[in-house]
């Protein structure tokens, strides 16, 4: 069946018939929008000449589809260290499965395998190869044994909590609320765990100078505080010498006429 996840009619086709295409969008499913994340191929497509080989890819230097990346638009948030993961992608599609992204899961019959080759691809860890296992089963019809196990919980039926689920408008509100509230329950989480775990013994210092801080203020600014000195009082001699003076006539005296 077409896929529909970037809500862009022509990148939506070259997902749905190119399987590099796919497995780049995935890659580059990670701290973006989605849509911006799965139109971001057809884009690469057309800067690269209207081809995406995965072996022209591989013989690429690293940097040089680097600039590809950050030429703007940028292809991601991260484009730099998203344009490396694809050139390693690329590079493994050619040396382990003959430059071929299907032959990841064309043929193998069993979803633990399967699961196995895709955690082994650059950017995919344990969720996001649930995730793509789920895709694979609900959309292109990929569905080795065990596999909604072991894309659980994406694997179930119209569990809405991610890309597996995408088929319209309506069902990627629904996918992109799940995924809102799921980030919401993990905050939730970290901060529990946060508030039951123990201070530790760098922690408690802090702490106890910083209480301490304020009381020792006070102490520095009461004992350095300025005390008002009294005026040097003059001696009693230098006052009554000066009364002296003020007393005697000035200049001489003149004499009375009898």
């Amino acid at each position: 069946m077409p896929l529909r996840l970037s809500g862009n009619t022509q990148a939506d086709a070259l997902l749905s018939k190119d399987p590099l295409a796919l497995l780049v969008g995935m890659v580059l499913d990670q701290q973006v929008p989605l849509e911006w994340a799965f139109a971001a191929p057809a884009e690469l497509k057309s800067r690269l000449g209207g081809k995406l080989d995965p072996r022209a890819i591989a013989r690429m230097d690293p940097e040089d589809l680097v600039k590809v990346f950050v030429e703007r638009p940028a292809l991601h948030r991260y484009p730099a260290s998203m344009a490396r993961r694809v050139h390693e992608l690329c590079r493994l599609v050619v040396d382990s499965y003959g430059a071929k992204a299907e032959n990841i899961w064309t043929g193998v019959a069993d979803a633990s395998e399967l699961v196995g080759r895709l955690k082994q691809l650059p950017g995919f860890g344990d969720q996001k190869a649930r995730i793509f296992l789920a895709l694979l089963g609900k959309q292109l019809g990929v569905r080795p044994d065990g596999w909604v196990q072991k894309s659980s919980p994406y694997g179930e039926p119209k569990s809405f909590r991610s890309v597996a689920d995408i088929v319209d408008g309506p069902s990627l509100e629904r996918v992109r609320t799940a995924k809102q509230q799921a980030k919401q329950a993990a905050r939730a989480v970290q901060e529990m765990q946060a508030d039951l775990q123990p201070p530790s013994k760098a922690t408690k210092s802090a702490k106890s100078a910083k209480l301490a801080k304020p009381a020792t203020a006070a102490r520095t600014t009461k004992t350095a505080k300025p005390m008002k000195t009294a005026r040097p009082t003059k001696p009693a001699k230098a006052i009554t010498a000066k009364v002296k003076k003020t007393a005697e006539p000035r200049g001489r005296e003149t004499p009375t006429r009898a």
